[in-house]
């Protein structure tokens, strides 16, 4: 068996955007009983989902399934107008669980195409966030992932041109297109605050501090967790080797052979429970210390949505 380290990110796991959402729906339950429907899953975490599941939330993708009079809560990845519409036409109770720094994209995007700004958006295709903020302008919106796309851009007017991007991008893939977009489109207009979330960049920072630091690093997080997954990719370009896992099962013993420090972090909609449970699992192989890093200390917090407030549970 070995023996190591554990070094511990910080910060790490939830942050208040996930905190709120999460929150939204357990007020929603206690106050309008189960069940309550989310559309998309609330947050990217299989243990969260699973929870929320077990206390009376059903999760769906379209909103056909939500029964007439119901309760329907969109997820902190926001949504489309043509969602918002349609769940108003139906005569849906909503809870808007959509993380504040989304809606702060959703609110750019509305301002500069009433501006007469085509805008482009800097995302991964298919990702609900990237579908919520495209779906906030019928036209005039382009989405690229890369320099790539950059290059191949058409667009009406070089001189009416602004850019946004999701809010759980790699910071420095993010600055790469960015150049590129600059380069190419030298008058485009930029957000006056990057839309990257202060969790997402405060998480990434920490992890540049501690993967040069380690031998392995594990990132505690679901596969479809766009944040977990630049999480490793940060580590990755240490030439560390880094893994995500869901939960201490997926964890391989073969992964600790020989190592000295094995860092561990956790994606935005990850619990601390499952930080705390792969710990558990990584002392059982062998590791004999655990070492809080230094870092930024989160004291971030988002109102609930009226009819929420603690005063109406």
């Amino acid at each position: 068996m070995s023996d190591f380290e554990i070094l511990l990110a910080q910060p790490r796991g939830f942050c208040a955007g996930v905190d709120r959402a999460i929150e939204i729906v357990e007020r929603a339950i206690h106050l309008y009983g189960a069940p309550i429907y989310v559309r998309h899953e609330i947050v990217h975490n299989a243990y969260v989902v699973s929870d929320l599941r077990q206390k009376g939330a059903i999760f769906v993708e379209d909103l056909a399934e939500v029964p007439d009079g119901g309760t329907v809560i969109f997820s902190a990845h926001g949504v489309s107008k043509a969602i918002r519409a349609e769940a108003e036409r139906r005569g849906l109770r909503i809870f808007d669980a959509t993380c504040p720094l989304v809606t702060k994209v959703h609110m750019e995007v509305a301002k500069m195409r009433a501006d007469g700004y085509e805008i482009i958006m800097v995302g991964h295709k298919g990702h609900p966030e990237v579908e919520g903020t495209m779906g906030q302008s019928g036209e005039g919106m382009h989405l690229v992932e890369d320099v790539a796309d950059v290059n191949r851009l058409v667009v009406a007017r070089a001189d009416r041109l602004a850019v946004v991007t999701q809010t759980t991008l790699s910071v420095d893939d993010a600055a790469e297109v960015l150049g590129a977009l600059r380069a190419r489109f030298p008058e485009i207009r930029e957000p006056k605050k990057q839309d990257i979330c202060y969790a997402t960049q405060n998480r990434q920072d920490a992890v540049k501090f501690m993967a040069p630091r380690c031998d392995l690093v594990i990132v505690v997080g679901s596969p479809n967790s766009s944040n977990s997954n630049r999480l490793r990719e940060v580590a990755e370009r240490y030439g560390i080797p880094s893994y995500m896992v869901d939960d201490p099962s997926q964890i391989d013993p073969g992964w600790v052979v020989g190592k000295r420090r094995v860092g561990i972090t956790a994606g935005a909609s990850a619990p601390e429970v499952l930080a705390q449970a792969v710990i558990g699992r990584l002392r059982e192989l062998g590791a004999s210390s655990v070492h809080p890093l230094d870092g930024v200390e989160e004291n971030v917090t988002f109102p609930l949505p009226r009819g929420l407030s603690a005063t109406a549970a």
